[in-house]
């Protein structure tokens, strides 16, 4: 609830925090979400405070050690995931000034406002998801698949899918 309350659907244009999102929400694939907030304070501690050049200089050895690490979900492929997706952040970041430039691109600049009535009528995808999942799996990205870019961007406020009756609509509306 208070992830709900205070950070799902606010519009975010840090880069780290942009990558912050993007490493839990490849994580939490096949997993709840409840799962990944559950371990979040050990995913800052085993990335580097999601500093995305930190997280990019990586030895096999630090990532065996993480591994290791209860504090996180150790899947060998999503940490191996967290890292090249890291180094591919970094080139999206010098082809564009910034990443959230770039992601935000793909909602036009500006958030997309639903006003669902239900938790039925959310969708898992859109066209936006669609393109920006394709674009990121073009440039090497792992575990940014359709869906999940989706939850990505309903977290970082690209897209507004608080319910039209939910306080948090308008809070999030920018």
């Amino acid at each position: 609830m208070a992830y709900h309350d205070t950070e799902w659907g606010v519009p975010v244009h840090d880069d780290r925090v942009q990558f912050e999102f993007l490493t839990l929400e490849s994580a939490q694939a096949g997993l709840s979400w409840s799962t990944i907030l559950n371990k979040r304070e050990g995913y800052r501690r085993c990335f580097a405070g999601f500093d995305p050049a930190k997280v990019a200089r990586f030895t096999p050895a630090k990532i065996e050690a993480i591994l290791k690490d209860p504090g996180i979900v150790r899947n060998r492929l999503k940490v191996l995931a967290a890292v090249n997706n890291a180094r591919l952040f970094l080139d999206v970041q010098r082809e564009f000034g910034s990443f959230s430039k770039y992601i935000w691109g793909f909602v036009g600049g500006k958030q997309k406002v639903n006003r669902w009535k239900s938790l039925k009528e959310l969708p898992a995808t859109s066209k936006e998801s669609d393109a920006l999942s394709a674009d990121l799996k073009r440039r090497g990205f792992k575990f940014v698949g359709s869906t999940i870019m989706y939850a990505h961007m309903q977290a970082t406020g690209l897209v507004n899918d608080h319910l039209a009756g939910c306080f948090r609509h308008k809070a999030c509306k920018r």
